[in-house]
């Protein structure tokens, strides 16, 4: 076999089962190679950006990677804006990039670029093989570095040659790096800390947000009596009915600044001590109040469940009875549509075990409080901030879950960068209910203005932060990717369209009009 194939064997041999593709010249003996083996299912998405932030969705849910399949130095920068959120969701990801044969390189044809300093960046593990007989064991070193904990990005650059020449056979995939424990002395210090008094926080990310480890610092914080909250972006968070109910720091800095007010002592459980995602005047970058005591119990490369069971076991609470929201049938609302109204048709309608990819941005900052009640669910969130990631992750989670109605909530600006993901919905028949929050502008920016200092904006200055002129029509761009919708603006329309595009299977759109 070519090296080509002896890659692709590798993959399958390491449990990779998906690869989201935009392949080009370089790449063909691969895809050809893909055609031959047995065992990887093959995405074709439109643009790059697509098959990165689709190997993200997948991951976060199937909790092993998928393969991307990109061309040249050029197309893994198209793809580069959601490998970034990719790396935040410590997502583990195999990029496979093509690249000229290794004799052609020196020629510096059109497309060569220096692919290893694109993807450095965004990789937590980058190597370019030298020779065909290399390529199944730089593979199996590429899966094994995806999966070692938190998860990486392992982008592996196969020139041409070695991919047509022979090669080496499979190689077997070495174990990856397993999460750290945390030393019991740590455990101990954070418990000290947390029995001994005064304003305490318990910050949650990562791991610590699913359904165990989050019903164990319920318990530490029912005991202690700390406040218990989840960073503002999270690659996945357990959440509904039966399950611990927890809210996020809030975006805007004023908020957050008064959150964290009164808190004097902030343990971290995968997550970072809370910092801005910009810069204001006059607003401080750290969060926490000055004078707060940061203290970490288990970072995003150690094993969060293990902490919090030590020290849920030093407290005495690990079987502590919890006081969980039990499922609430709310009502539908009637008339005009505004956030409320949105949360509340969401919260009602929203199907068991269903994954929302949440891209709101601005329209979807309250919708958790509606939702709390609804069947148990995992909400998915934009981890990194670089938009263009919601529908994408919402054809990656449904690859990896077949059987569970995807619900991806989707800002209309953000939805532009990537809407070419509607098209691989339709081609692989996902079931991806999609609705569009259609204010006609990047209404986030708005307020970013003022947040600035930027005053009195004119009228430059407003078109430039508008998507009206011409207005964007989601339901003909979806019907021309072959996905069917609606538009709706009253509350009660949505909530009609939204039962009406949960009970169907297959790819549907909403758009929503505000």
């Amino acid at each position: 076999m070519n090296g080509a194939e002896s890659l692709a064997r590798t993959l399958v041999a390491g449990g990779v089962e998906v690869c989201f593709t935009n392949p080009g010249t370089s790449e063909m003996h691969f895809v050809a190679a893909l055609d031959r083996v047995d065992g990887i299912r093959c995405v074709l998405c439109l643009f790059e950006g697509v098959a990165t932030g689709a190997a993200d969705g997948y991951a976060r849910m199937a909790d092993k990677p998928a393969s991307t399949l990109l061309h040249l130095g050029p197309g893994l920068s198209n793809g580069l804006a959601n490998l970034h959120n990719a790396r935040r969701a410590r997502s583990p990801v195999v990029n496979i990039v093509g690249e000229h044969a290794t004799y052609h390189r020196r020629f510096d044809a059109p497309l060569t670029s220096d692919i290893e300093s694109l993807a450095r960046p965004v990789s937590g593990w980058v190597r370019t093989s030298v020779d065909s007989r290399a390529v199944a064991a730089d593979g199996a070193a590429a899966i094994a570095a995806a999966r070692s904990a938190p998860g990486q990005v392992a982008t592996l650059i196969l020139p041409a040659d070695t991919a047509w020449n022979e090669g080496a056979g499979i190689a077997p995939t070495g174990a990856a790096a397993p999460a750290r424990p945390v030393s019991a002395a740590t455990v101990e210090a954070v418990a000290a800390l947390l029995r001994g008094g005064g304003r305490r926080m318990l910050l949650l990310g990562d791991k610590a947000l699913r359904e165990a480890p989050l019903a164990l610092a319920r318990r530490i914080a029912d005991a202690t009596g700390a406040a218990l909250l989840a960073e503002t972006s999270n690659a996945r968070m357990a959440r509904g009915a039966g399950r611990v109910p927890v809210d996020r720091l809030p975006y805007v800095v004023d908020a957050a600044v008064k959150t964290l007010e009164a808190v004097d002592t902030l343990v971290l459980v995968g997550a970072r001590a809370p910092v801005g995602f910009f810069a204001y005047p006059n607003k401080p970058s750290e969060l926490a109040p000055p004078g707060c005591r940061i203290i970490t119990l288990a970072g995003v490369d150690e094993d969060q469940g293990d902490a919090l069971e030590q020290l849920a076991d030093g407290l005495g609470v690990r079987t502590a009875a919890l006081d969980l929201p039990s499922m609430a049938q709310a009502a539908l609302p009637t008339g005009a549509l505004d956030a409320r109204a949105l949360a509340q048709v969401i919260g009602a309608l929203l199907p068991e075990q269903a994954i929302v990819c949440d891209e709101s941005v601005t329209t979807g900052r309250g919708f958790f409080p509606a939702t709390a009640a609804a069947p148990p669910h995992d909400w998915l969130q934009l981890t990194g901030g670089s938009i263009g990631l919601g529908i994408p992750m919402a054809v990656g989670a449904a690859v990896a879950c077949p059987d569970r109605k995807v619900v991806s909530l989707q800002a209309d600006g953000s939805g532009m960068y990537t809407v070419q993901g509607l098209w691989t919905q339709a081609r692989e028949n996902l079931d991806v209910l999609t609705v569009i929050w259609s204010n006609r502008s990047y209404a986030i920016l708005r307020g970013e203005l003022a947040g600035v200092g930027a005053d009195n904006p004119g009228p430059k200055a407003l078109d430039m932060l508008s998507l009206a002129n011409p207005d964007l029509d989601w339901v003909s761009l979806a019907k021309g990717l072959g996905v069917e919708g609606q538009r709706v603006d009253t509350a009660d329309g949505f909530a009609r369209a939204f039962q009406a595009g949960i009970a169907r299977r297959g790819p549907y759109l909403i758009e929503v009009e505000l």
